[in-house]
């Protein structure tokens, strides 16, 4: 399978949260990221997603993962497709689902708790929390902002050992 070019990451961080947070209640929801099964497929298929997600996860290289409620595990919130390149992660995709876009958005959060598992990951595979990532270039000095990441050329960024540890301690308390 041909690799998709990617034009650069387009999330938005509408709130850096404790997990994710309903918009209108402003209740807290406890998290879990789980690894997309085949199981999951078709409820992927089902949804409206920017993104190809089907094909994402057929990447050898790629691995997806999901954002649940853990008290309503069959409902995503969001997706993340991520690669381990031997020294850090690279997020190579990351997007909420429809009913967490846009200003009628159920919960904030999403993007945050999904780059904080891309920071948790590369520090359990001890890269110090260093995750890469290509960004749309108007963005850029929103997540210079928002997630602390540094420009290293072009539209390339990255998050640094005390900026994934900042976004770690956000979403993770262990």
């Amino acid at each position: 399978m041909e690799e998709s070019r990617n034009q650069g990451l387009s999330f938005i961080i509408d709130k850096l949260t404790k997990s994710i947070e309903n918009r209108v209640s402003k209740d807290s929801f406890q998290t879990n990221v789980l690894l997309i099964k085949k199981s999951d497929l078709p409820i992927i298929a089902k949804a409206k997603w920017q993104f190809n997600w089907l094909e994402e996860v057929q990447y050898q290289k790629k691995e997806v993962f999901k954002l649940t409620i853990l008290s309503n595990p069959k409902i995503i919130q969001g997706l993340i497709s991520l690669e381990d390149r031997d020294d850090h992660i690279h997020v190579h995709l990351l997007e909420s689902a429809e009913f967490n876009k846009g200003k009628s958005k159920l919960y904030l959060g999403v993007p945050g708790n999904l780059m904080a598992f891309a920071c948790k990951l590369s520090f359990s595979k001890g890269y110090d929390g260093i995750v890469s990532f290509d960004s749309k270039t108007n963005l850029i000095k929103h997540y210079e902002s928002t997630l602390k990441a540094t420009l290293l050329f072009g539209n390339k960024m990255y998050l640094d050992t005390n900026s994934a540890k900042k976004l770690l301690l956000q979403y993770f308390k262990e």
